[in-house]
């Protein structure tokens, strides 16, 4: 009789735990919610400089959080001042005009580290010369990205960018391991 009580007890004692590992994976699984982005970009004044394509914007941490916005156009929020931040208007404006800063807001899956790498895609006939871009998360700071300069016209159809993620000191200098994306 004990030992079928002993059994029953750890038969119990495994039930709630396998409770435990599956509320406890919910609420994992709950923690990937998304983040509030903020996207600052900058046209150069070069002579040429704007542009009406679609641009896209992929960005990401070194955890593999690979956030992609196709059509970034859409997703304007308001020009600023290139020399002071202060909202130059609250009025959706047509962005990547020569000389302007542009903001941009997305919803997206939150990153779990600092915010590492940006590409950046054109899409379209006309060219564009980006100065930089710079992605802050609202809902944590300390994950926000450092200035991504580009400062030259983008290539057309391809994503290029910079990625500060995965580097490795060699005898020759910082070897940076490549990103291949097939979107």
């Amino acid at each position: 009789m004990k030992m079928v009580f002993e059994s029953n007890r750890g038969l119990l004692a495994c039930c709630v735990l396998l409770l435990v590992v599956i509320v406890g994976g919910d609420s994992l699984a709950a923690e990937k919610q998304n983040c509030t982005y903020s996207i600052t970009m900058e046209t150069t004044c070069t002579r040429g400089a704007e542009t009406s394509n679609h641009i896209s914007l992929r960005f990401g941490d070194t955890n593999s959080n690979d956030i992609l916005v196709r059509h970034l156009n859409s997703k304007h929020l308001r020009k600023l001042d290139p020399l002071e931040p202060v909202v130059l208007d609250d009025i959706p404006r047509k962005p990547f005009q020569a000389c302007m800063v542009d903001q941009f807001q997305v919803k997206a899956q939150c990153v779990e580290s600092p915010i590492c790498y940006l590409y950046l895609k054109l899409t379209g006939e006309d060219d564009w010369r980006p100065g930089f871009a710079q992605v802050q998360v609202l809902e944590g700071s300390h994950f926000s990205s450092d200035y991504f300069y580009f400062r030259r016209y983008l290539p057309r159809h391809v994503w290029h960018g910079l990625d500060v993620c995965d580097k490795e000191v060699t005898p020759f200098g910082i070897k940076y391991k490549r990103k291949i994306f097939v979107k």
